[in-house]
This record gives structure tokens, C-alpha cells and sequence, in this order.
């Protein structure tokens, strides 16, 4: 649908803020070439190796797919104080040794930035940029050519040719595009920097992610040091990757080994964990399973999860009773310790665990690891990647794995007891 004016609603669907201002012009059309689309064989284009530089950090290498493309649009997206300009800063400096770099701040002042580069002692090889036109912008860059640039943030900067107020859906969108462009015809790297919304997802239209190479979300409780970098598209690598890093006064230092920062350090695992091996991308990563279950003075128990799916715990609760476990009357708590988000279902067999040791107020024994799928019959399914969950658990020091049956070779040191029904873990805690 279309109108010649603002509309808060849109008078067909009914839905807000959905009208979108586009410019017009007359002479569009004749701009437009009539003459036909080229065509070539797929055999016969020309296939050359993208030349990546090095981002300075080993996980953003990974999560970029081995570094920096150039012509490449990197969108990083995330909650305010989580610490996007503080990580923009450091990747800034490391980048500096190797090529112009361009710091264009729309939120904070120079003064501001300035503070915050010293603190983290990132004050040379770095050209600050304090302006929110698109226009003066497009010029300083085709004049300049730098070899990155970064945008902080891309809500902040605004075009003449659009009368609507920055951070607007045609903003975002139309500055995007410009900057998508020039960063594509003169081969730098562009790192936008978008605020999240309160449903988690990068402020601005959807197309914003379609437009860019790579979306990355930078996650993490304000009320802990440790920070998350996810890479949610990837055009020139693999998705889900994962980098973890510690939040310190001298900025973000990244942590080599993830797993051991959400393992508890204890000499013996208490009543109602588990251990589990989950994928972060091609990286494994071993988590906490931890269950409780109490008795309900109300007719319907109560199931809630932090961390898990909730709908995931349902299922196997039914599953679970089913196969003799008396859970009708207790309210089951499951949560995943350091509240890392588990999205597969390879922890399936671990929150079992969990829940039988509580009911039965058992200890699971040291140093086990459990891994698998938990289908409706109770059978446990393979997971993929099995080998490199293994090889993580073996590094920490594990002794011991369940898993499904599958034909593999357990890492020297490590036992590997594979199980076909969840009756074999309930028998284990009987």
C-alpha cells in the first residue's frame, strides 16, 4: 500500500510503524539501462582466493571465517553498555599496523572517545571522526580511501535527501545502502555498529541484516565481566561461531578456554548437575546442567527453565514419567549455569541426569560427561560432531562420556559407556 502522507498505522493490516518514506524521482526511469542482462557460464568465471588480514584476536578470526574480507559490511549489533565502542576501539588499534583506519563516532564526543582510548591505550594509528551527515562523510571517504572504517553507530548518521529524523527505518536503510556501496567500490572494510531492541533484535528494518556480509551480536549480563560475541550470518565462513571475552579495566581480553570459565570449581559434584558438550558453530563448549525438583501444594507442577527450552523440558518430563519417574506432583527447575543459552538438542541426555539425580538425591559420579538426544520412546540419539565434544571433555579432564552407540574412537584417557534408553542413566541413580 502506498500514501502521499505519514501514517502512524497502516489501514489494511493494521500494523504500526510499517510505512517506510522512499524518494522518488522523476528522472529514475530514464537512468534505468533497456539494453539486455550479460550472461556468463558458471565454468568459465574467474575464481581468485579472498587475500584476509588478520584481525589481531585468534576467536575474531574464526568467527569472521579467518579474518577480515575487504569490501566486507560487518554489522555488530547489541544491548547499550554491553560494550560495543570499547570492542570497536580495540579492533580498531589492531587493525591500525596494517592500514588507514577511520573512527566515525555519532554518539559519543571526541573528548569522550579520547577518554576511553586512553583507558584502553589504544590513542595512535586511529583518525576520529565526529560527524552524523552521510554527505560530508561519503566525501571524506572517497578523498581519504582508508582501509577500515567503523561506524558507531549507524542510527546516529543521517541523509539530506531523506526529511525523516535519525534512527528512522528510511535512515538506517538508506545510509546503509550508501555506505555498502562505497565500501564495496573502493575494497575497505565497513563496521557498522546498530542498537538492539527490547525483543533482542538489531534496531531498524529486517533488510538491514540482508544488506550487510556478516551480522554479528555482542551478549552478555551487565551484571558480570564476561561478554559473548555470536556470528549470526557469515558470508564468508561458518555460522554460530562464538568468542568469549573477560570484561577488564584495561578493555576485553578474550578467553582461550570458554569451558572452564561455566564449570563450577569443585572438588565433587553436588545433587542435580550435569555435564554436557554443546556446539557453539565448530566450537565445543562444556556447560553445567543443573535441575531441581521440589514437591507443589498446587495441582499443576510447575516447570521452569533459564537458559533451556522450555517446551524442551516438557517433552521430557513426559518422558521421564513414562518410564518411572514420579514427577506428577513436583515442580522441576532446570538452568544452565552462567546462563549461556542452549539452543541444540545434545544437552537432552545432561537435563535428564540432572532431574533423576535431584528426585532421587544422588550424585552423578566426578568427571562424567553426558551427551545425546532423548527421543519420545526414550531412546537416546546421536548428536553431531560427537568427536570434537569428546576431545573438548578430554582437555578438561573428564574420565568418562555417555553417549549414544555410534561407531567412534574415544580420545586416549577417555571411557566412553554408550547407552541406547534413558533406563540406563535412571538405573545408574536407582
Amino acid at each position: 500500500m502506498q500514501s502521499p502522507k505519514w501514517l502512524g498505522r497502516c489501514p489494511d493490516c493494521g500494523a504500526w510503524e510499517s510505512f517506510v518514506e522512499e524518494v522518488l524521482e522523476s528522472h529514475q526511469k530514464s537512468e534505468v539501462s533497456s539494453a539486455p542482462a550479460q550472461t556468463l557460464r558458471l565454468e568459465e568465471a574467474s575464481h581468485t582466493d579472498v587475500e584476509r588480514i588478520p584481525s589481531g584476536m585468534e576467536g575474531m578470526n574464526r568467527l569472521l571465517g579467518g579474518g577480515w574480507v575487504p569490501g566486507s559490511v560487518v554489522l555488530i549489533g547489541g544491548e547499550p553498555g554491553v560494550g560495543k565502542s570499547t570492542l570497536m576501539l580495540q579492533l580498531a588499534s589492531q587493525f591500525s599496523s596494517r592500514g588507514s583506519v577511520f573512527y566515525i563516532s555519532g554518539e559519543e564526543s571526541p573528548a569522550q572517545v579520547a577518554m576511553r582510548a586512553r583507558r584502553l591505550g589504544v590513542q595512535k594509528g586511529i583518525t576520529l571522526v565526529a560527524e552524523t551527515a552521510l554527505e560530508p562523510l561519503t566525501a571524506l571517504l572517497e578523498k581519504e580511501s582508508p582501509a577500515l572504517v567503523v561506524v558507531d553507530s549507524i542510527q546516529t548518521i543521517l541523509t539530506g535527501d531523506l526529511s525523516s529524523a535519525p534512527g528512522s527505518v528510511s535512515q538506517v536503510r538508506a545510509v546503509t545502502s550508501v555506505l555498502s556501496r562505497m565500501a564495496k567500490a573502493q575494497s575497505f572494510i565497513l563496521v557498522i555498529v546498530g542498537h538492539v531492541t527490547k525483543e533482542g533484535a538489531i534496531a531498524g528494518p529486517r533488510t538491514l541484516e540482508h544488506m550487510v556480509d556478516v551480522v554479528l551480536y555482542f551478549e552478555g549480563d551487565l551484571e558480570y565481566q564476561y561478554r559473548m560475541l555470536r556470528s549470526h550470518k557469515n558470508r564468508y565462513g561458518s555460522t554460530f561461531e562464538l568468542v568469549v571475552f573477560e570484561m577488564t579495566e584495561g578493555g576485553l581480553k578474550e578467553q582461550d578456554n570458554p569451558s572452564r570459565l561455566f564449570l563450577a570449581h569443585r572438588d565433587k559434584p553436588p545433587v542435580g548437575t550435569a555435564i554436557t558438550a554443546v556446539l557453539t558453530g565448530t566450537q565445543p563448549l562444556l556447560l553445567e546442567v543443573q535441575a531441581l525438583t521440589v514437591p507443589t501444594p498446587y495441582p499443576t507442577p510447575r516447570r521452569t527453565t533459564v537458559g533451556l527450552d522450555i517446551n524442551r523440558l516438557h517433552l521430557l518430563t513426559a518422558v521421564m514419567i513414562r518410564h518411572g519417574l514420579n514427577l506428577g506432583n513436583l515442580d522441576i527447575y532446570a538452568n544452565v549455569a552462567g546462563g549461556f543459552p542452549i539452543r541444540e538438542t545434545g544437552a537432552d541426555l545432561a537435563l535428564v541426569a540432572a532431574v533423576a539425580s535431584s528426585l532421587h538425591n544422588r550424585t552423578l559420579p566426578e568427571n562424567c560427561l553426558f551427551v545425546g538426544e532423548v527421543g519420545l520412546t526414550g531412546e537416546i540419539r546421536p548428536v553431531p560432531r560427537l568427536d570434537i565434544r569428546l576431545k573438548e571433555a578430554k582437555q578438561q579432564g573428564f574420565t568418562t562420556a555417555y553417549t549414544p552407540a555410534v561407531d567412534l574412537k574415544a580420545p586416549r584417557g577417555l571411557t566412553l559407556k554408550s547407552v541406547d534408553h534413558i533406563n540406563a542413566i535412571l538405573k545408574l541413580l536407582r
